[in-house]
């Protein structure tokens, strides 16, 4: 299907973990409905939405929330106790994606697709937002390892490293996870934001900071981005609702979130995409009408 394109919008994908379930089915929507952006961005698991996205495949985009869990080498406890990681990203992001690979990932519509695209991590050394797009994504495996670099969870998986420098997930970055600075300071003044917790959801402080501090010593910048992430991911979320009230933003939020980051459930993971397709389609005439479409 040839796509009409909201030339002045933005679309944000916020990460999630296993949430994007539910928000993976917003972009199928999106793609079933042949409606394609001139940017789109994510982080942690909302860049792989904007990955799947971006090559217009709605097959990847369900299975890799729903149908992938069930891979034996997906991970759980026995890879992160081998230092793979709870979820096993090297595997997951970097060898799934060739044409008889478990993910096989459509390159060349991902590449040919004239969207600006952003995925963004948190340089672990510097404490500075890592910020990508299509000039550092000119091949497959340009794009996979930043992917799981902006997914890399903090504790759970082990960091990644590029070019001399450490990151992790880019959620620690400005804005908590939801990309709205960069859309911005990119020039956008409208959004599509995604989001993969309900309305009323705000983050609190964590606990035990002495724990990350001690495990984090050698990158203090990462103990300090966590415990301070619940403030930037409160206020960015203030600041897309406010947008949403003055008429410059549709926020997609689940109506009820049913997963956690790491739920490893097919059946729930399956059952949330599905709410997901249905909420996505009902609202699909109230989008239409934000970007002008209907």
């Amino acid at each position: 299907m040839t796509g009409t394109s909201p030339s002045s919008t933005a679309l944000i994908f916020e990460g999630g973990g296993m949430r994007a379930a539910y928000t993976s089915a917003f972009a199928v929507t999106l793609l079933e409905a042949g409606i394609e952006f001139p940017w789109v961005g994510g982080i942690s698991a909302g860049a792989t939405n904007t990955a799947n996205f971006v090559s217009r495949d709605a097959r990847r985009a369900r299975r890799c929330f729903v149908d992938f869990a069930a891979d034996a080498q997906f991970g759980d406890v026995r890879t992160w106790m081998r230092g793979q990681g709870l979820f096993n990203a090297e595997y997951i992001y970097q060898r799934t994606s060739g044409p008889d690979q478990a993910l096989p990932f459509d390159w060349e519509a991902f590449r040919t697709n004239p969207a600006d695209v952003r995925i963004l991590a948190f340089d672990a050394e510097s404490g500075e937002e890592a910020v990508w797009g299509r000039e550092d994504l000119t091949t497959i495996d340009d794009l996979m390892v930043r992917v799981r670099a902006s997914s890399t969870m903090p504790v759970l998986m082990p960091p990644v490293t590029m070019g001399g420098r450490t990151y992790v997930d880019g959620a620690l970055g400005r804005d908590g996870g939801i990309a709205l600075t960069q859309a911005q300071a990119d020039g956008y003044e409208r959004f599509v934001v995604v989001l993969t917790q309900e309305r009323g959801y705000r983050k609190e402080p964590q606990r035990f900071p002495a724990y990350f501090r001690a495990h984090f010593r050698r990158h203090p910048a990462v103990a300090e981005a966590l415990l301070t992430r619940w403030q930037r991911y409160n206020a960015t979320l203030e600041r897309v609702f406010e947008l949403e009230h003055a008429g410059r933003a549709h926020v997609f939020a689940p109506e009820r979130m049913p997963l956690t980051n790491g739920t490893r459930s097919l059946s729930r993971l399956a059952a949330a995409h599905r709410a997901g397709l249905s909420q996505s389609r009902r609202e699909l005439p109230a989008l239409r009408e934000f970007l002008g479409l209907s």
